[in-house]
């Protein structure tokens, strides 16, 4: 049946990044993302940079100077105790991610990490639970899940537009040359915990935690993985078919299916951009993005954390620990079934 009935999509729930309260933000590691974070809150948001700390001199004056810091520390525990600092954004490498994220509670500091949250499961329940010990926020700076993008695909989720979902299709891919740290074993390199925490995330959006984990791997080189296939199986019976891979550049798309519908992604699915649902019944709409991607989606995460900071909550809706964790516990199986080995 053929019906001429426009589809109407929900609007978006997320408000303007600009209007959420300013908090006085910390940056541990000026690295590349730390840059386009840093960028974000300061076009794009009424948040404040008033400290960064780099184990690198001329590298923390540099950002800086770039970003119009106040104030450079030459170590992470000068700046977790500073008075002028509210919130520490940890933006150093992945093996780090657990140790700053416990040093800057521990000074009783709240904290945005970096994704992924920790190197493993273990860690981020670890981290979840000093943070509510000190009654202090934590998040994982998972920015899709901030993005009006996702606020707009979580309802039609919720509202079962699509019917019952059975299978979800997500890949990310890039090609990295040998000399980027992706490639360094003792960096937790490969693919899985850059790429390929947002091709499962995707997942389990959309399908919760997986019952039945199966995967294939290709190595890099004799010391790294560079590629993961895997299907997760839900509660239900459904399908994640997903790809993640540093060897090559891939389309980067994604599609949600259901009995009623399906939802397909235009570009880099995990970033701002648009998407289609089309219905069996013939009606269909197209969500477009007005919102660029780095550094301009990144505000959204920080907006997040300010509005939740000051209304005294320890975690955030959109993305909570249990949404972290989960995804990390499917990252741990997979990394289990290919043998991946991460620093201790």
């Amino acid at each position: 049946m053929t019906s001429t009935t426009e589809l109407l999509l929900p609007p978006s729930r997320i408000a303007p990044p600009m209007t959420a309260p300013a908090l006085r933000w910390g940056i541990l590691g000026p690295g590349w993302i730390a840059a386009r974070f840093a960028e974000a809150l300061r076009h794009h948001t009424s948040q404040r940079i008033t400290a960064v700390a780099s184990r690198n001199a001329q590298r923390g004056s540099a950002f800086a100077a770039d970003w119009g810091i106040a104030s450079v520390h030459g170590n992470y525990d000068d700046l977790v105790a500073s008075p002028e600092v509210d919130v520490v954004y940890v933006a150093t490498p992945h093996t780090s991610h657990f140790e700053h994220a416990k040093l800057a509670l521990e000074a009783g500091k709240h904290v945005v990490v970096e994704k992924p949250l920790a190197l493993d499961a273990q860690q981020a329940r670890a981290i979840a639970e000093l943070a509510r010990s000190k009654n202090l926020f934590a998040m994982e700076a998972m920015w899709s899940a901030f993005l009006p993008k996702f606020d707009v695909i979580d309802q039609i989720l919720t509202q079962g537009m699509l019917g019952e979902i059975g299978t979800v299709l997500a890949d990310h891919g890039e090609h990295f040359d040998t000399d980027h740290r992706i490639y360094d074993p003792s960096l937790a390199g490969g693919p899985l915990l850059d790429l390929g925490t947002y091709v499962v995330y995707f997942a389990q959006k959309a399908l919760g935690r997986p019952t039945a984990v199966t995967a294939v791997g290709q190595q890099a080189n004799s010391q790294l993985n560079g590629q993961i296939s895997a299907i997760l199986t839900s509660a239900t019976g459904a399908h994640a078919v997903l790809n993640t891979t540093i060897l090559a550049d891939t389309p980067n798309l994604a599609a949600v299916c259901g009995s009623s519908g399906m939802l397909t992604t235009e570009g880099v699915f995990y970033r701002p951009g648009n998407f289609t649902v089309s219905l069996r019944d013939g009606r269909s709409a197209r969500f477009v993005d007005d919102i660029s991607g780095y550094p301009a989606g990144l505000a959204y995460e920080a907006a997040e954390a300010a509005r939740r900071i000051t209304s005294d909550e320890l975690e955030s809706p959109c993305h909570t620990m249990v949404d972290t964790i989960s995804t990390l516990e499917t990252l741990d199986e997979l990394r289990r079934l290919l043998g991946i080995d991460f620093p201790s």
